[in-house]
């Protein structure tokens, strides 16, 4: 294996070249564990920690390492099986989402992607309004994003479903498969290309790790039959992981998201529903509530059918969710700005008090 089969490239090389110069070495984060990254070098496979440098000098839980990171690191002398991370790569593409839970907080689920499979299944999992959850945080990533509606065994209405998400992807490539019959992956295989790195997303029981082992060929990931009762998948895979297919695909399976809220992606919200920020921008009235107003462009719209009420209201909830975290981004800048702005001050007037002592 060369660094080349882990994704290495030209613009990585020179983003390391300072950490080179320290005599680091550079390692790609292939699996991510509590507190511990297995990282992959050319020769071997390490668990590493990171440093207390880089940890004390870590704002954020998103500048910590994700999979499908490129990382610093130093092997542990006499240690073949360990190393410490110094230092994170600039991301290329990130996939984000706001962790769960009440806390504001960026939660990095794949780095360094080139194509994003979001993947719904056909069965009672079948979600117009989720896919469209999905569709904000990859347009937001900076990756290629790809449907995939899975199980087309299950259904007979695989051709009238494609259809309705094709409607909302607007642009986005849309692929019908079964991964337990083998059916539609060849049409995966433009973005399957050696030393490409995709990541497989979406909700549990909708056959990731499935489709994951057919690429690959072999049961690389256990897998599990969905609840008969409700339809829902169990969480088979429970960690995120990097797997290098015999291909040369640098694949990332990760585990099922019951709530997907994407981190900051106002811009993408209006990507992902660009046939309503048009109507928006033709209604008469600059401040329109688009609730009673005489004349109102989606008034007429939910009124004659052309725009459906659930993609309306769904579009409504996403942009407040992406305001709501950016007005506590704000708030939270604001008050770090604050804070640096009285330590500052603090350290001047020591440093006077010291000065006036010296005289």
């Amino acid at each position: 294996m060369t660094l080349a089969d882990l994704g290495w490239n030209d613009t990585l090389a020179t983003a390391f070249a300072p950490h080179a110069a320290e005599g680091l070495q550079p390692a790609r984060v292939t699996l991510q564990l509590k507190g511990f990254w297995e990282v992959t070098t050319p020769d071997t496979a390490r668990l590493a920690d990171c440093t207390g440098n880089f940890l004390n000098e870590t704002t954020y839980l998103s500048d910590m390492p994700a999979v499908g990171d490129w990382v610093a690191i130093i092997p542990l002398p006499g240690d073949e099986t360990r190393a410490q991370i110094h230092a994170v790569l600039p991301r290329r593409t990130k996939f984000s989402r706001k962790a769960a839970g009440e806390q504001d907080i960026e939660q990095i689920v794949a780095a360094n992607i080139d194509t994003v499979f979001l993947v719904s299944s056909l069965d009672g999992n079948f979600n117009l309004r989720r896919i469209e959850r999905y569709l904000s945080a990859a347009h937001s990533s900076g990756a290629q994003p790809v449907v995939v509606l899975n199980k087309s065994d299950l259904t007979k209405e695989s051709a009238e479903r494609r259809a309705e998400v094709e409607a909302i992807a607007r642009d986005v490539p849309v692929v019908v498969t079964s991964a337990l019959k083998r059916g539609g992956l060849k049409a995966l295989q433009p973005w399957l290309l050696p030393h490409t790195t995709v990541a497989f997303l979406g909700s549990s029981g909708v056959g990731k790790s499935t489709l994951i082992n057919e690429i690959v060929g072999e049961d690389v990931l256990f897998t599990q039959e969905v609840r008969n009762i409700d339809g829902k998948g169990r969480h088979t895979t429970t960690q995120r992981e990097l797997i290098l297919s015999p291909e040369g695909v640098l694949i990332i399976d990760t585990p099922g998201m019951r709530e997907l809220q994407p981190w900051q992606a106002d811009e993408a919200v209006n990507d992902v529903f660009a046939d309503i920020k048009e109507l928006t921008l033709r209604c008469r009235f600059t401040n329109c509530s688009h609730t009673t107003e005489p004349g109102c462009v989606i008034v007429s719209a939910l009124n004659d059918g052309s725009l459906e009420r659930p993609r309306w209201n769904s579009y409504q909830r996403l942009l407040r969710e992406t305001a709501f975290e950016l007005r506590r981004s704000d708030r939270r800048a604001s008050q770090r700005g604050k804070s640096e702005s009285k330590k500052q001050t603090k350290q001047l007037r020591q440093r006077i008090h010291e000065k006036r002592g010296e005289d």
